[in-house]
């Protein structure tokens, strides 16, 4: 397992040692659960934007008009 440093200021590291506390959370699962929504979070957004890329011209059907056309 592989150990991480990293530099806080005082008020950073009480805010965020107080929030990992209040969640119920050692501070180094907070952490690392923290960093890796944010990968994900800009992953999903980074395919998200490839997609709507990919998609731009081609027709779109409403809701509405995918049912009638389905005969639902």
């Amino acid at each position: 397992m592989s150990v991480i440093s990293l530099r806080l200021s005082d008020r950073d590291n009480t805010l965020i040692r107080k929030y990992a506390e209040i969640n119920g959370m050692d501070l180094s699962t907070f952490i690392r659960q923290a960093v890796i929504e944010k990968i994900e979070d800009e992953y999903d957004l980074a395919l998200f934007n490839k997609v709507w890329e990919e998609e731009q011209g081609q027709e779109r059907v409403s809701h509405e008009q995918l049912k009638r056309e389905l005969g639902l």
